[in-house]
């Protein structure tokens, strides 16, 4: 989709402030680019998952927003109107910059994608595990490392991030070779592609967002796999879908407790339908099967939910990995396993964040 982006040139003190202005006006979720470095514990606070190229700090600061089809010039030209009345007004008590407004059009996706290239450089994840860009070299490669390849870039799951890190080793330590997982919530596909690179014989990527499943897939043809080792769909698991249920029965029971779940998860209006695949338009080409080992790293919010309907996606002894939880939240976590039938197994802590890792 083509948008306009519409930025004002401001200043580090007062980005916050305009950004508030923005929301105020309706634009909730500005955009915020300045070259302020994080703190430490910033950085261990932020979900983000891509290593950066640290740049020199100015005093610069953009706020951006995206505006839609809807906004004509007319309407433009009265957004620029309240925006430099509410500069003008700013300016009395504090440094706003140049306040200069420009807007281009853009396609959001593209422009995302090409902007990060040029952060994103290639780094060992692990003593074995390399993650490289295509369009960079690499030459501290080693004998037995195994490279995953990425083409296209997801602001998840690029496996720098504590949360992905701890995905990885529960999954050397419970996926034995040619077993099969599913992993929901796959983002860039990087965990799915580690998991085939560790000895998975199928793998199975689901996520929410159209535009992931296409990065996990690019991602995936970048390293020579093919759809008979590893796929990706779109679809919501909080929205009944019930493609590992083999009776009208457990159909049933997994749509009701689906239902249940999704009450309150905030995700579960997103695809309300059966797997769909994006290339065919139609129903998931996946067979309907249950998996091995289920990964799912996102956040405790939506694992918690996911728990009453990842049973019916997982064979009898099926190991359940999970991740993105925050401390204070694993028992929360751990709670709602054991109510979903479940038997925790593992526990296991980075920094802030928990792995908690249960068996069918």
């Amino acid at each position: 989709m083509i948008w306009k982006k519409f930025t004002i040139e401001t200043s580090v003190e007062a980005e916050d402030l305009v950004a508030e202005y923005l929301e105020e006006l309706g634009f909730p979720g500005a955009e915020i680019t300045d070259q302020v470095p994080l703190t430490e514990e910033e950085m261990k606070q932020m979900y983000v998952d891509v290593p950066l190229i640290p740049e020199g700090e100015t005093e610069t600061a953009q706020v951006s927003i995206y505006l839609d089809a809807d906004y004509d010039e007319a309407k433009i030209e009265e957004l620029k109107r309240q925006v430099d009345e509410e500069l003008d007004r700013m300016e009395a008590y504090t440094s706003v910059g140049s306040k200069k407004i420009t807007v281009t059009e853009t396609d959001d996706d593209a422009t995302w994608q090409e902007n990060w290239k040029q952060y994103y450089q290639p780094f060992r994840l692990e003593e074995d595990i390399v993650i490289r860009p295509v369009w960079t070299e690499y030459d501290d490669i080693r004998p037995g490392d195994k490279v995953v390849k990425i083409s296209s870039v997801m602001a998840f799951g690029t496996g720098t991030h504590e949360t992905t890190k701890l995905c990885i080793g529960q999954l050397r330590k419970y996926l034995s070779d040619g077993q099969s997982v599913f992993d929901v919530g796959c983002g860039s596909g990087i965990l799915a592609i580690l998991s085939v690179l560790l000895g998975a014989g199928y793998v199975h990527g689901l996520d929410i967002d159209p535009q992931a499943v296409l990065s996990s897939r690019e991602n995936a043809e970048a390293n020579g796999l093919t759809t008979d080792r590893i796929a990706f769909s779109c679809g919501n698991l909080l929205a009944g879908n019930v493609i590992g249920a083999a009776t009208e029965e457990e159909k049933a029971a997994a749509r009701e407790a689906a239902d249940k779940a999704s009450l309150g998860s905030g995700i579960a209006a997103v695809n309300p339908v059966q797997l769909v695949d994006l290339a065919l338009g139609d129903e998931d080409p996946v067979p309907a099967r249950t998996y091995d080992i289920v990964v799912a790293n996102i956040l405790a919010d939506v694992i918690i939910p996911l728990s009453a309907v990842i049973p019916a996606y997982l064979e009898k002894g099926g190991i359940f990995i999970t991740s993105g939880i925050t401390a204070d939240r694993a028992e929360d976590v751990r709670k709602a396993m054991t109510e979903a039938g479940f038997k925790v197994l593992d526990t296991v802590q980075m920094g802030e964040w928990v792995s908690v890792v249960a068996e069918k």
